[in-house]
């Protein structure tokens, strides 16, 4: 069977045939409610007691890495689901909704131990000032110890997505901010603050909001989706499932795995450069994120729409699409991060009065207009080459390059050099951009055609089922 035919393709694949703009804006927004969780936190703070700051960003930059786990399962989740649901083949959703559920919450919640066990250890190893390692093990302690409830949300919304229904978990984000922000005014600036939690009260806001999103995320998923979660699905226990999500998961979260690493040893060196560089990573993270989410999103909503054309077997289709929105995207990531750099002196000055975080950030902001060349790019085209079922390439790439470019180049530059911050941005760009040439390379070239998930099933001539690709 030829991959390129289009006489295959399920004409009545509402997914496939949405418009990319129309799944991506919940998700965009998602991501911002999502990403605005930890930074709420931040800002709120940031009035409150300025070492809170700092404590509170290494706490989320350990808290980050270790989502990953459970993001392994989530997001082979969405490609598999995208892709049977494309080829018309909904027999074993439910089967698919109970083992990936299932794992992801036994996961994290030996995480969430972890995490509450080895906090001080975790922050200790990041080189943490001490000055604010007592606050961010508490957070850490409060936010990770209750982690499992952030693994169920992931893999909620995966499912969701994939069904084409990304405006839920656009709502979900906005109640779960709505919920923190009150939370913490409450907590840090009502008739609460006398309790005097400080970051602890930041992270009972956090918490408590998830378990409400837990909750709605649930009803949703067996009222709208239709979906069922039973253990009747795992007697016998379907291992077969479990391998197909496992051999797909490991090596499509292993690219955000070694970026994760990498950026948890970026951010040991930038704790030894001072407060000033430390905070002025967190505020230009924050406003660089919002560029990011506008080309995640966009990259996001592809990978659905690829993940159906894949199961359908229009891989033409697909190629078309991808390449639509990498212009798309670039046109726009572009444009946001010149805008982000010319504003950035205001928009520094919203958080801090500290002139010298103020120009570094500046300094960094500039920089990050280079990087979104390459980051765009490898946004929507690997995550398009995961829901096409191409994963291991991207994955070593990541490996190669984050290592190579941005660990050590950053080291080069950052801390033999004495660039500081500066040398540590220019790092990430170039590895950024190395990456996104090969991939753009590769994905015209088409070495991520035939390696389609869903499986066929055909009958031997004696009469026995036969399971292809």
């Amino acid at each position: 069977m030829s991959a390129t035919s289009s006489k295959l393709k399920n004409p009545n694949d509402s997914v496939m045939n949405q418009r990319v703009i129309k799944l991506a804006w919940p998700i965009f927004l998602q991501l911002l409610l999502g990403v605005s969780l930890g930074y709420v936190d931040t800002i709120m703070l940031s009035n409150y007691n300025s070492t809170a700051v700092g404590a509170i960003g290494n706490a989320n930059q350990v808290l980050g890495f270790l989502t990953l786990a459970f993001n392994i399962i989530s997001s082979a989740t969405g490609i598999i689901v995208s892709q049977y649901l494309g080829a018309g083949k909904k027999e074993k959703m439910n089967m698919i909704y109970t083992v990936a559920l299932s794992f992801n919450f036994v996961l994290s919640i030996v995480i969430s131990l972890v995490v509450f066990i080895f906090s001080r250890n975790l922050l200790e190893a990041m080189q943490v000032p001490a000055a604010m390692l007592d606050e961010s093990d508490m957070y850490m302690r409060i936010v990770g110890g209750t982690i499992f409830t952030q693994a169920l949300i992931n893999a909620f919304n995966s499912i969701f997505a994939s069904n084409g229904k990304t405006v839920f978990g656009m709502i979900i984000g906005l109640g779960m901010n709505i919920i923190n922000i009150c939370g913490n005014a409450l907590l840090l600036y009502g008739p609460l603050q006398v309790l005097g939690l400080g970051a602890s009260g930041a992270a009972v806001s956090t918490c408590g909001s998830r378990v409400i999103a837990v909750i709605a995320s649930v009803i949703y998923f067996y009222t709208v989706i239709k979906g069922k979660f039973s253990l009747k699905y795992l007697r016998p226990f379907p291992y077969d499932v479990l391998k197909s999500l496992l051999k797909l998961g490991i090596p499509t979260a292993g690219e955000n795995i070694s970026y994760d690493c990498s950026q948890l040893f970026l951010q040991a060196f930038i704790n030894t450069m001072g407060i000033v560089a430390i905070n002025a990573k967190i505020y230009a993270n924050m406003l660089s994120m919002f560029t990011y989410m506008i080309a995640l999103a966009a990259a996001n909503a592809t990978q659905i729409i690829v993940g159906h054309s894949i199961g359908a077997h229009d891989y033409d289709f697909a190629y078309r699409r991808v390449l639509k929105t990498l212009r798309f995207g670039m046109i726009i990531s572009i444009s946001v991060a010149i805008i982000n750099w010319l504003i950035s002196p205001f928009t520094l000055g919203l958080f801090t009065g500290d002139k010298a975080v103020i120009a570094l950030g500046s300094t960094v902001m500039f920089i990050a207009i280079i990087l979104e060349f390459g980051r765009t790019t490898n946004l929507v085209i690997i995550n398009s080459m995961k829901a096409a079922g191409d994963v291991k390439f991207p994955t070593a790439l990541a490996i190669f390059s984050m290592w190579i470019l941005s660990v050590g180049l950053g080291w080069l530059l950052g801390i033999f050099f004495g660039m500081g911050l500066t040398g540590i941005w220019i790092a990430m760009a170039a590895d950024e951009i190395f990456r996104g040439v090969v991939v753009l390379i590769r994905w015209i070239k088409g070495g991520w055609r035939g390696k389609r998930v869903v499986l066929e099933e055909k009958t031997n001539s004696n009469g026995t089922a036969k399971a292809t690709a």
